[in-house]
């Protein structure tokens, strides 16, 4: 009998979205992750400073770094165009249209690779967005 967890997806026949769906509850769990190690531990601070990391700009930003440092494959360029493409038929709140754009396509680049079972460099590319935030603000904390 197949558990929930052990049914394969294949994210190339996916959609951007169901990626990005994927991709941004995975990235938010390694974000909350990142903040408890920091020690901070009342709920306030603790959501403040995910914020930082897990906001439409704050994504957008970390995947246009990415994209100007050259640091995705092809593979992952193709990812990142389709997420950065994909019509959500939903109007941003807090963000312009291109910001959100460009934090789906990120979110689906983690869900990618979330779901193809690419771990190391999912982590490895989290770990990177996670730099880059921290950059922008001189690491403050």
């Amino acid at each position: 009998m197949e558990t929930l967890m052990t049914v394969t997806l294949d994210p190339k026949q996916l959609n951007s979205l169901a990626l990005a769906y994927m991709g941004d509850a995975v990235y938010e769990e390694y974000i909350r992750h990142h903040v408890l190690l920091q020690g901070k531990t009342k709920p306030n601070r603790l959501h403040r400073e995910a914020i930082r990391f897990v906001s439409a700009k704050a994504q957008a930003q970390v995947l246009k770094q990415m994209m100007n440092e050259d640091l995705l494959t092809e593979e992952e360029t193709a990812v990142v165009r389709r997420g950065r493409n994909a019509k959500s038929g939903t109007v941003p709140k807090n963000t312009d249209v291109q910001t959100y754009r460009h934090s789906t396509a990120f979110e689906a680049l983690i869900g990618y690779h979330y779901l193809s079972g690419s771990r190391e460099r999912m982590e490895a590319l989290i770990e990177k967005a996670i730099g880059i935030v921290e950059d922008q603000k001189g690491g403050a904390r």
